[in-house]
């Protein structure tokens, strides 16, 4: 552990505040007026920040501080909203050299410093290098000393530099019309903040009906903390330019926060997205995750279904597949599956933003079990919901190809069969089988044993019954025509 100590460091940085806060007037700390986060699920937010200043007539330098580290210095906006047409912007930066301890060995390259070793041993000399690890001194007498930082108890600098400050810093120089107070707004883009829905689904031991919570998780990396915000949320896909992101300060991993009592969420469309408005003001502080109810349906109707996917979805890129061993699989498991609706007939009535879902089920004793957990996309209000759950335990499949014949040069036909294989002691499942035919475009099923259903150009799936301690045999022939 490195066990470097700055101990000047605090000094230089409540000077520094000083001067920075006596050069600007007290304009570095404009009071706040509120602020305003639109957060993006795609990693990025709108910041909308309201302040008062003092002006000065004419030339005037605004430092505010307390903005994201991870700010996209394109994005940023500056606007009176007291006399917009009297105050002009003339320059605008943004400021990240913060105050640590690589700033301060490149400012004191060349310079003369005192290092403290951890035996007490005290060596001055000119600074020639701090990077890597190293600080490299000249002494009076010429000579270069390496130093290793983890043998470093102590540094002391003789002044201080000019440049650094303590925290990210938007700085502008202002051509004021007018003297004294005036409300300013800001706004960026930054990095560092996200928003993901998640749900909890409880699944009615039947498997006939559930009920549903949703979540808005809000996650803030940014640099940043927010208090008494005004927070709403996009669900969509928005487009951006994907620009490489850099980032100032570095965050630590987010700690979940204690799940929030529920409170209401306004919903309204806005353009082509879905908007939540969270009715209260939030504080979301820096590296904190916060979760917000803002969904809720009970006795929802659903659906368990089970599928066996042998068949991968395999796919001929212009020309006929003919290897015949090509596409097996050899899958034995049997996925279980969910489904439901977003209708409002259905028991929700809601859209569905992207997110994670978790479903649980009670034991005989009450408690409640995790049985699977999957994501969802964006899902309107009146759309189906389905996804996968997991293996069913009990329930088997075997798909093995019976035949395989290249009956001219044009024409190939191929047979499987499929026994389905319920272990359960009393409980009839239906399986839903999806078959891809892959090898041409051009196919015709020649026979078959169970009906089937077309799902698309190249897919069939047949539904068969399987009863409790029994087997279900699917057989069928495909036969596809390849043209030259």
């Amino acid at each position: 552990m490195r066990k470097v100590i700055f101990v000047l460091l605090l000094v230089f940085v409540f000077i520094l505040s000083a001067l920075q806060t006596a050069a600007t007037h007290a304009q570095d700390a404009p009071r706040p007026d509120g602020v305003s986060i639109t957060i993006y699920n795609q990693g990025t937010a709108l910041i909308r920040d309201r302040r008062t200043i003092e002006l000065q007539v004419g030339t005037n330098v605004i430092n505010f501080t307390d903005v994201a580290a991870t700010i996209d210095p394109t994005s940023v906006s500056f606007n009176s909203l007291t006399d917009p047409t009297g105050t002009v912007v003339l320059e605008q930066n943004f400021v990240f050299d913060l105050v640590n301890s690589s700033a301060l060995l490149n400012r004191y390259l060349d310079e003369t410093i005192e290092v403290t070793l951890d035996d007490g041993t005290v060596i001055t000399g000119q600074l020639l290098s701090g990077r890597n690890g190293e600080i490299i001194l000249r002494d009076a007498e010429q000579q270069v000393i390496v130093i290793g930082m983890d043998s470093v108890r102590n540094i002391e600098f003789p002044d201080l530099p000019n440049g650094l400050i303590t925290r990210p810093t938007l700085r502008w120089i202002i051509e004021s019309a007018n003297g004294g107070a005036q409300q300013v707004e800001i706004t960026y883009l930054a990095g560092g903040m996200n928003w993901t829905a998640d749900y909890t689904l409880l699944l009615n031991t039947d498997n006939t009906a559930l009920d549903l919570n949703g979540w808005i998780t809000l996650t803030n990396t940014s640099g940043a903390a927010y208090t008494d915000a005004q927070v709403k949320l996009v669900a969509g896909d928005v487009n951006r330019v994907a620009v490489e992101e850099a980032r100032f300060a570095d965050g630590d991993v987010a700690e979940m926060a204690g799940a929030a009592p529920a409170e209401q969420v306004q919903q309204r469309e806005f353009f082509e997205y879905q908007l939540y408005e969270i009715e209260r003001a939030v504080t979301i502080g820096d590296n904190e995750t916060k979760q917000v109810e803002f969904v809720s349906g009970a006795n929802i109707p659903a659906t368990t279904f089970y599928v066996y996917d042998s068949s991968y979805p395999y796919y001929n890129y212009g020309y006929a597949i003919t290897d015949q061993y090509y596409g097996q699989t050899g899958v034995t498991n049997v996925g279980s599956w969910l489904e439901f609706t977003t209708a409002e007939d259905g028991g929700l009535g809601a859209d569905l933003p992207a997110g994670r879902v978790r479903v649980y089920q009670e034991d005989i004793d009450g408690a409640a079990l995790l049985i699977g957990e999957n994501s969802i996309d964006h899902t309107p209000e009146g759309e189906q919901v389905q996804f996968y759950l997991g293996n069913a335990f009990d329930l088997v499949g075997e798909r093995v190809q019976t035949s395989f014949q290249l009956i001219s040069r044009n024409v190939l036909q191929e047979s499987y069969e499929i026994r389905l294989r319920n272990r359960k002691d009393d409980q009839a499942v239906e399986i839903r089988v999806p078959e891809y035919l892959f090898r041409w475009t051009n196919w015709q099923i020649l026979n078959a044993n169970q009906p089937y259903t077309q799902l698309d150009a190249n897919t069939i799936e047949f539904r068969v019954m399987v009863e409790p301690g029994g087997e279900t045999v699917i057989s069928y022939t495909v036969q596809y025509s390849i043209p030259g």
